[in-house]
């Protein structure tokens, strides 16, 4: 609904995505349209839980120096 709402047409979000066909693209429309508080709640803790697992992830895994990290490991690897 990304698309939609930052004024895409059913036409063009059809395109974007090959494996979609332009009736379902309305169905999904019309479904966001008919159900918007329940959806945008949905997103809403989605993207909260995205948020939180990330946070997880970073936690243990720090992603600063990630490529300095890499590089050191590659070239005592041999690697070039």
């Amino acid at each position: 609904m990304t698309a939609f709402d930052a004024g895409a047409t059913a036409e063009e979000i059809a395109q974007q995505y090959a494996s979609v066909d332009l009736a379902s693209v309305y169905a999904v429309i019309s479904y966001v349209l008919d159900h918007r508080r329940e959806v945008d709640e949905y997103v809403v803790g989605r993207r909260g839980a995205a948020a939180e697992l990330k946070g997880e992830i970073e936690a243990r895994f720090p992603p600063a120096g990630v490529r300095a990290r890499f590089l050191a490991r590659r070239s005592s690897s041999g690697m070039a």
